[in-house]
């Protein structure tokens, strides 16, 4: 058919008629905020680069995951920024540690909610790498043994999902055997298995003090330029036991997205990641954008991607804004 009989506007009359048709639908059920937990009582401090985020002590972390869980917000991810610091971020592992008390308090404050746990261990070294620095360079084998600790500590908190997010070669693997050894079987892996040495953390790293105090993190994590080399790390991951995968950062790599969800046909995660966030905010306070209009769209160019889920720092808001209708 061509025109006059085919005529693609008569579906975009009105808005009812375009939500019927509409391929594309993003709910509150695609969305995971990620939450920083600091050592404390009573804090709740927002973070200068990510404006409407806060530093969380662990009762005020217990209070916003029960606010989110009546938002119909079903996930969170935790990232702990610790007292102490050390050469091996030893407190990473730690079972009194502000990640692993902030996972038991939510489990009672809001028994329903996935609780999700970064496993790194840059915010807690001295020297802001993702694990054991030996010659200069971050050593991978001795770093998967730190990384397990890690998982396991998460998981005898009450982590649903711990998620590796430090690119070291076999994580999953050592991870998924630690865990299985401890009797940790029924937790799952979110495996960071496709990232990026981008330029879009910058506010993450000021929030999570957790820049590299030398060098970068190019030498583990995956070049900007190559998207074959994407689908090889999420093959590895899911063959050492992954049970969902992600692709982070979202908006420059929704191509890459797009081919390991086509590829796979995974659980897929994407991660609306803090430079992105922190962009549209600054845009917003300018008056240059549509903010609400232009979270809504990016969020739903992730899904219409591929992505099953989408960890968002904007999680509870657009939930907030959906409940709304």
């Amino acid at each position: 058919m061509s025109y006059p009989t085919d005529r693609p506007r008569r579906l975009r009359r009105g808005e009812t008629l375009r939500r019927l048709v509409r391929e594309t639908v993003l709910t509150a059920d695609d969305l995971v905020q990620p939450l920083f937990v600091v050592p404390g009582r009573g804090v709740r401090r927002e973070i200068s680069s990510l404006p409407g985020q806060y530093h969380l002590s662990v009762d005020e972390a217990a209070a916003e995951a029960a606010r989110l869980a009546g938002l119909g917000v079903p996930g969170l991810i935790l990232f702990g920024i610790p007292a102490r610091k050390d050469e091996t971020g030893s407190s990473a592992w730690d079972d009194d540690g502000e990640v692993q008390r902030a996972v038991r308090a939510i489990r009672e404050a809001a028994p329903g909610l996935v609780v999700m746990t970064d496993v790194c261990l840059c915010e807690y070294t001295s020297h802001g790498h993702c694990g054991v620095i030996s010659g200069g360079e971050v050593d991978n084998d001795p770093t998967l043994e730190l990384l397990a600790r890690t998982a396991v500590s998460h998981a005898r908190a009450g982590a649903d999902v711990v998620a590796p997010s430090d690119m070291m070669d076999g994580r999953v693997h050592a991870i998924r055997q630690e865990l299985d050894r401890e009797g940790f079987g029924q937790t799952a892996i979110l495996s960071y298995a496709v990232k990026y040495a981008s330029a879009y953390y910058g506010p993450f790293r000021e929030a999570a003090g957790s820049a590299p105090q030398f060098g970068d993190r190019r030498g583990y994590q995956m070049d900007p330029a190559n998207a074959r080399e994407a689908l090889r790390e999420a093959e590895l991951d899911l063959a050492e036991g992954a049970d969902m995968i992600m692709v982070k950062p979202g908006l420059a790599y929704l191509d890459v997205l797009a081919l390991v969800k086509r590829t796979f046909n995974r659980v897929t995660a994407a991660y609306q990641v803090s430079g992105e966030y922190a962009m549209i905010e600054a845009a917003a306070q300018q008056g240059w954008i549509d903010r609400r209009r232009l979270i809504l769209e990016t969020l739903t160019s992730f899904k219409r991607a591929g992505a099953d889920f989408i960890l968002t720092y904007y999680a509870g808001e657009v939930a907030g804004w959906l409940k709304e209708g």
